[in-house]
């Protein structure tokens, strides 16, 4: 028969009562230790007496107590902060995470706005040959990668554009107020900064690429809206690609 074990939570008001006992046994120890030193000095006055007791105590006692507390409490504060990131930010690629972008697209599409109906673009970005790089390299090397292409995105959108991780290796860049234009240009500036990406696994020097699709809108939609729209233009860059691949073969 096995013998129970105290579970976290009662191990640790163990701890918080046998802190309680032991602190306030030297604070009595200490504040008794002094009076009593203190009892027996002649060239200090009762006052004078009264004085330093009043003030070495706390400071012996106050001192280090708050400056625990400060710890722990920065300390707490330093958790909270890396909870909240781990569960706003994709931990690989440093994006916004699947739920976390698509809940934030969705507000923005919720919003009413007194200056009207707000266009933009949503862009899909997949990159290429990334099975390959993972078969021939290895799936490290495949996360890389991915990490290479993602910092790359976000350093080639807007200051107000939301980039997130919506698929094992797949990335969706929402551009509030983007037209046409603008969206064409940070497509092409991605998919040109990420061919120019230095990246050679294990020594050996390799090209990254990404196709991207979008879609511009005149009123703000859902989510699902904008991602459905632009991954169905990129399933028609796809096979545009192939059929100007085919022409220059034949």
């Amino acid at each position: 028969m096995t013998k129970p074990t105290a579970t976290p939570s009662t191990q640790s008001w163990k701890d918080v009562a046998w802190l309680t006992v032991l602190g306030t046994a030297g604070c009595l120890i200490l504040s008794l230790g002094l009076n009593y030193l203190l009892l027996f000095s002649e060239a200090l006055t009762p006052f004078a007496r009264s004085v330093i007791t009043a003030t070495l105590l706390p400071l012996a006692i106050g001192l280090p107590l708050f400056l625990m507390l400060g710890s722990k409490q920065a300390e707490i504060r330093r958790y909270r902060q890396e909870l909240n990131r781990s569960a706003t930010y994709d931990r690989l690629t440093g994006c916004l995470n699947g739920p976390v972008f698509t809940s934030m697209v969705d507000r923005r599409a919720a919003k009413t706005s007194e200056a009207g109906p707000r266009s933009g673009a949503f862009l899909v970005i997949h990159p290429e040959h990334l099975k390959s790089l993972n078969l021939r390299f290895g799936l490290e090397w495949g996360d890389e990668a991915l990490r290479l292409i993602a910092s790359t995105i976000q350093s080639s959108v807007r200051k107000e554009d939301l980039v997130g991780r919506i698929g094992t290796s797949m990335f969706g860049v929402f551009l509030p107020g983007a037209t046409e234009k603008d969206a064409k240009e940070i497509g092409e500036r991605i998919k040109a900064r990420v061919r120019d990406v230095y990246f050679a696994p294990k020594g050996t020097e390799d090209v990254l690429a990404v196709q991207v699709g979008g879609v511009v809108f005149e009123h703000e939609l859902a989510f699902e809206d904008m991602y459905r729209s632009a991954e169905e233009r990129l399933l028609e860059v796809r096979d545009e690609a192939r059929v100007a691949l085919s022409h220059i073969n034949n």
